[in-house]
Order: C-alpha cells, then sequence, then structure tokens
C-alpha cells in the first residue's frame, strides 16, 4: 500500500517539490565535496614539520630557553622551527635540551 496521492495534480506537484529538494541535496552534496576538497588541498601543501624547535625567551632581548625535537609535546608556543647545525649550536651554547624529548641524545650531542 502507498501514500501517495491517487490524483495527477496532486502526484505532479509532488514531483515537482522532490525534483526541487532533489536539487538542494545534490548542491548541497557538490559544496560538501567542494569543502572537502579545499581542506585536503591544504593538508597536502602544508609544509612539513621542522626537525627541531628551538623556544625562546618572553621577549626578543632573551636568550632562547630550550631545544626541542620537532612535534615535541612540551614544547612551548614561542617556538620557531631551527636546521640540525643551528640545534647542535644552540646546544654547544648553553641553550637546555628538553627533558622530555631529549633532542641532544637524538643530535647525538654529547657535553663538554
Amino acid at each position: 500500500m502507498t501514500d501517495l496521492p491517487p490524483d495527477l495534480p496532486r502526484l505532479r506537484t509532488l514531483e515537482t517539490w522532490l525534483a526541487y529538494t532533489l536539487d538542494e541535496v545534490r548542491a548541497a552534496i557538490a559544496a560538501a565535496e567542494q569543502r572537502e576538497a579545499e581542506r585536503q588541498r591544504g593538508i597536502d601543501r602544508r609544509p612539513p614539520a621542522p626537525d627541531w624547535l628551538l623556544e625562546v625567551g618572553l621577549n626578543r632581548d632573551s636568550p632562547p630557553v630550550q631545544v626541542h625535537v620537532g612535534g615535541c609535546w612540551d614544547a612551548g608556543k614561542r617556538t620557531r622551527g631551527i636546521d640540525r647545525g643551528e640545534a647542535l649550536r644552540a646546544l654547544a651554547g648553553g641553550v637546555k635540551a628538553c627533558g622530555v624529548c631529549r633532542p641532544d641524545s637524538e643530535l647525538g650531542y654529547l657535553d663538554g
């Protein structure tokens, strides 16, 4: 048993409404696919995470605080990416190595 109306005018009205609704659903699907494609493009174009991080002090005149391995969960918000050589120079210059990620061990740096 169907719940559709038996007469032609109401069936045509229902058909028109369903076509309109289907167009709206297809437009919403296209918009969602566009957002997903843009999100994926952003992920693909994201620069790689730095291998080493230098945590800097509260202001630009204060010395660096710590050296971290890139991606360390304990790195503060005031970090910048550095290369291996700069990380080694910072450690040799007396900047503390993070006790969590141990960049000195990762770099093969032996103190003293």
